[in-house]
């Protein structure tokens, strides 16, 4: 290569990373960052960034600060007991900190609770989301002019509003095409009362956006896996079973699909979107992990079999149950929108997240014991007969 080309290379590459160590810190207000997902992008933005960050959680059953003591004393860093459906607390929260980003990720998101009991996911998912919008209008527009145009809401959404996509064992499958993925296009056709609530939530946003012209951007991603999980969700659920040697229960004939995210590759794509993301844009977030239920399941036997051997084999525990109502069949992501625009892709491939999951919580079982006491012990949720 010519010294002058290398020169050039090499001067271009320095302006980059001149320009990303420059970038002014923002305040951002995480909502719901002590949850799983919230949890990781507030660990994030306070290890791997300069950002300010305002955590405001109710602290429901599934949002635990241990999830964040790694933090916790870092002066960018502020805690604060808010439920976004109270509008007073969350209009001081804006007066107070003056935010420039607000990372809305407070959600009830559980599948088989929203079966049991709809009516928390409609006030927290749609009222809430409503009266966040309503104070982030009226916060927004009384900023002067440069800080109002560089303002943004950034709403985290699910992949499960977009329904179901056909599976390979339909009868009508054709082998030799590919299956079809969830574009940022693709219509909402939601099955279950959370994915009908994050369906709505999705629609207020957009409507701000559209009729106040609050800048606003929105994420649906596909499902996520990895540490700090509460023990409701499947992975966990299996493997905190596996270790006391219970049932690994497993809905139908565990044929369902999902595309698994590792949740530290999701928490750098909603930072990236966050503050790079178009004015009224959607990307979809997916983990390019397609993978059937018994499958990851089998998996995460395999690898306990491996670094925390029993007598029997994990697999010969999996116990197929009936199947939850409504049961969407497949998902997947097409994240190509966000690989091309923003430059990102996940890091991890699902082999070598889940092993690093299993092995999370082999390390931490205390921390499980004490999110799930006195308000979860693995029971089966969602059971309508």
């Amino acid at each position: 290569m010519h010294s002058s080309l290398l020169a050039g290379l090499l001067g271009l590459v320095s302006q980059k990373l001149a320009g990303i160590n420059a970038v002014t810190p923002k305040t951002i207000i995480v909502t719901g960052g002590a949850g799983f997902i919230g949890s990781a992008v507030v660990r994030e933005l306070i290890n791997n960034t300069k950002h300010q960050v305002i955590n405001l959680d109710k602290l429901t059953y599934a949002g635990n600060l241990e999830s964040l003591k790694e933090v916790e004393a870092s002066e960018r860093y502020h805690f604060e007991q808010v439920d976004i459906c109270d509008a007073q607390n969350v209009k001081r929260i804006f007066d107070t900190y003056q935010p420039d980003i607000v990372m809305h990720l407070a959600a009830e998101s559980h599948v088989d609770r929203s079966i049991d009991g709809p009516s928390e996911f409609i006030q927290t998912n749609i009222v809430g989301t409503y009266t966040l919008l309503d104070q982030t209008k009226r916060y927004w527009t009384a900023l002067e002019e440069r800080k109002k145009t560089g303002f943004r809401f950034h709403h985290i959404s699910t992949d499960e509003v977009y329904g179901e996509l056909p599976h390979p064992e339909d009868a009508n499958a054709d082998s030799n095409k590919p299956l079809p993925l969830f574009t940022e296009q693709t219509a909402y056709s939601p099955s279950s009362p959370y994915s009908a609530s994050k369906a709505s939530s999705d629609h207020l946003v957009r409507a701000w956006h559209k009729t106040y012209g609050l800048p606003v951007v929105i994420t649906n991603c596909s499902n996520n896996y990895g540490p700090y999980h509460f023990p409701e969700k499947l992975i966990p659920l299996v493997i905190l079973n596996a270790l006391e040697g219970k049932p690994l229960p497993v809905y139908g004939k565990g044929n369902q699909i999902r595309d698994w995210l590792y949740v530290e590759d999701h928490a750098r794509a909603l930072i990236r979107v966050a503050t790079e993301g178009g004015t009224g844009e959607t990307y979809n977030i997916g983990g390019h992990n397609e993978k059937q239920n018994i499958d990851v399941v089998k998996t995460i036997c395999t690898i306990l079999d491996e670094v925390r051997p029993k007598e029997t084999p994990y697999a010969t525990h999996i116990t197929f149950v009936a199947d939850r109502p409504g049961h969407d069949m497949r998902y997947a992501i097409d994240a190509t929108k966000i690989q091309k625009e923003l430059g990102w892709s996940p890091q991890e491939t699902f082999e070598t997240g889940i092993r690093k999951t299993v092995e999370w919580y082999l390390n931490h079982l205390e921390w499980c014991q004490h999110v799930q006491d006195g308000s979860y012990q693995r029971e089966r949720l969602g059971n309508v007969e």
